[in-house]
């Protein structure tokens, strides 16, 4: 069964750019070996790490998202732990998080649509319908204190 996970890594801050692409080659290697998919690759750079990790205070962040089953991420993360190079990693299943908020979103959607058809209106919103005093921008005020300092 395939699944989407995070894989979240940090190179040494002594590593080079072709030493951290080598890291990604090799993951990328395991990926095309166990028949999974690498949809995105994300190379965040260079930054100071939350805390200091052995002697090392900052890292090369990489972002991997990765198709593939429980065993391609096992073979993963095992390689990952015996390279020198890799200094931290995470791998985090997103999928089940993303169908979490689909089954809410579609939720609240049949519900809205049950009041609306309830009330006599259309199950959908049409163009124009919309609250009134609904803000034009896409600006959030329900946090502004109205120009008030927090004490």
């Amino acid at each position: 069964m395939s699944r989407k996970y995070e894989l979240v890594y940090v190179v040494s801050p002594d590593a080079t750019d072709d030493q951290v692409t080598e890291v990604h080659t090799q993951v990328e290697s395991i990926v095309q070996r166990m028949k999974g998919q690498l949809e995105k690759t994300d190379n965040w750079g260079r930054r100071k790490l939350a805390y200091e990790i052995g002697r090392h205070k900052e890292g090369t962040y990489v972002l991997e998202v990765i198709n593939g089953d429980g065993e391609l991420m096992k073979e993963i993360d095992r390689r990952l732990k015996v390279t020198d190079l890799v200094i931290r990693h995470l791998v985090v299943r997103v999928d089940e998080e993303q169908a979490v908020v689909d089954r809410t979103r579609d939720r609240r959607t049949e519900a809205s649509r049950r009041r609306r058809v309830a009330r006599g209106l259309p199950p959908d919103r049409q163009p124009g319908e919309g609250q009134r005093g609904e803000p034009d921008d896409d600006r959030d005020d329900r946090f502004d204190m109205g120009g008030e300092e927090l004490r």
